[in-house]
C-alpha cells in the first residue's frame, strides 16, 4: 500500500465501534503509514501495525505470498517506531524501516525491500451476461436490512432476497485498520453461501492462515495461502459453490464443494463441506438460502457483488 491513500474510505464512524478502528486512511495515523508489505529481489516482508508505535514483521524468502509458489514464512520479528525508524533484530535479521524502504541484513547477505501495493486481479470485474448484480452502489434493495453508507459501499449484517444453489459469486471488501485488535475482534466478517457455509473475512494480514482467518472456510479448511492484503486496502473473493445434494427422501448424496479464489489466488481448491460451518446460519439441508454478509461488530464494508447462477 502506498505510504497515504488518496482515496476517501469513510463508511462508518469510528466512535460508532471499539477504539483505534479506523475507515478513512487520513485518519488511521504514522502506524497505517508503516504497515503494509515490502519487496525486493527474490525476498519480501509484511509489517503489520500493532499500535502505539509497535509494529510486527514477517519476513519471506522467494517473494511475497501469492508471488511465487515456493514463498517461505522465514522471520517474525517485533520493532518500535522511534525517532522516524523501525528496527527489527533478532538473531539472523537485523533490519531498519525508513521512508517506506527496509535495509538490513541476513545470515551475512543485504538487502533492500521497498513498499509495495498488490491489486487483485479481479477487483473491480463486471458481472457477465446473465448475472444479478446484489450490489453496485445504488441501492441495496436486493438485501433484507441493507443500507447503503454515505460513501456508496454496502454495510454488513444483511442477507440477500433471494436464495440460491449452484452459483459463482464476485464480493469485494475491505476490513477496518484497527492495530490494538487481535485475533478474531481484528476486521471480522464472512461471507455465508446459503446462509449455510462461511468464507471468512479477517483482517488476517501477516497470520499463518488459519481455518478462521480469511480465505478460510471457516472451521473446516485453512486457505492454502494466505493471501490477505493490509487492512484498508480492497480485496476480492471470487467463489464457484456446488450445494449439497439431496435424495426424495431427505438423504444427503453429496455434500457442498467449494472453490476460492482470494485476491486472483485459488485458496481453496474444489473442497467438500460436510454440513453447515458456524451455528450463526441455516442447518444443512436441501433446498437454496441467501447470501449472508456478517455482522461481527466490526465496520467491514462490501461492494460490487454480482452473483451467476448454474442451471
Amino acid at each position: 500500500m502506498n505510504i497515504i491513500t488518496a482515496s476517501v474510505l469513510t463508511t462508518f464512524s469510528v466512535c460508532a465501534f471499539a477504539a483505534d478502528s479506523f475507515t478513512d486512511p487520513a485518519e488511521a495515523g504514522v502506524d497505517y503509514a508503516i504497515q503494509g508489505e515490502y519487496a525486493g529481489e527474490g525476498s519480501g516482508a509484511q509489517v503489520i501495525a500493532l499500535g502505539d508505535g509497535k509494529f510486527r514483521v514477517v519476513g519471506w524468502d522467494n517473494g511475497l505470498p501469492g508471488t511465487v509458489d515456493n514463498a517461505e514464512r522465514v522471520a517474525e520479528i517485533s520493532g518500535e517506531l522511534k525517532d522516524g525508524k523501525v528496527a527489527f533484530k533478532d538473531d539472523k535479521w537485523d533490519a531498519v524501516l525508513e521512508n517506506g524502504v527496509i535495509t538490513g541484513k541476513s545470515e551475512g547477505k543485504t538487502y533492500t525491500l521497498k513498499k509495495t501495493e498488490r491489486k487483485s486481479p479481479t477487483l473491480g470485474a463486471k458481472p457477465p451476461a446473465g448475472a444479478l448484480v446484489l450490489f453496485d452502489g445504488t441501492n441495496a434493495d436486493e438485501w433484507n436490512g441493507g443500507k447503503v453508507g454515505a460513501d456508496g459501499y454496502l454495510s454488513m449484517g444483511v442477507l440477500s432476497k433471494k436464495e440460491f444453489g449452484d452459483c459463482t459469486l464476485h464480493v469485494e471488501f475491505r476490513t477496518p485498520f484497527m492495530p490494538k485488535a487481535k485475533g478474531q475482534g481484528r476486521g471480522n466478517s464472512g461471507v455465508y453461501l446459503q446462509n449455510r457455509y462461511e468464507v471468512q473475512v479477517l483482517d488476517s494480514f501477516g497470520l499463518k492462515g488459519e481455518n478462521n482467518e480469511a480465505g478460510g472456510i471457516y472451521s473446516k479448511h485453512k486457505p492454502k495461502v494466505n493471501m490477505a492484503f493490509p487492512p484498508l486496502t480492497w480485496q476480492t473473493y471470487d467463489i464457484d459453490f456446488t450445494a449439497a445434494k439431496w435424495d426424495a427422501e431427505g438423504k444427503k448424496t453429496a455434500n457442498a464443494r467449494i472453490t476460492v479464489k482470494h485476491n486472483g489466488v485459488v485458496v481453496q481448491d474444489n473442497v467438500e463441506i460436510d454440513k453447515e460451518t458456524t451455528a450463526a446460519g441455516k442447518k444443512d439441508g436441501p433446498g437454496p438460502g441467501p447470501i449472508q454478509l456478517q455482522n461481527h461488530g466490526n465496520p467491514v464494508a462490501y461492494r460490487n457483488i454480482w452473483i451467476v447462477e448454474k442451471k
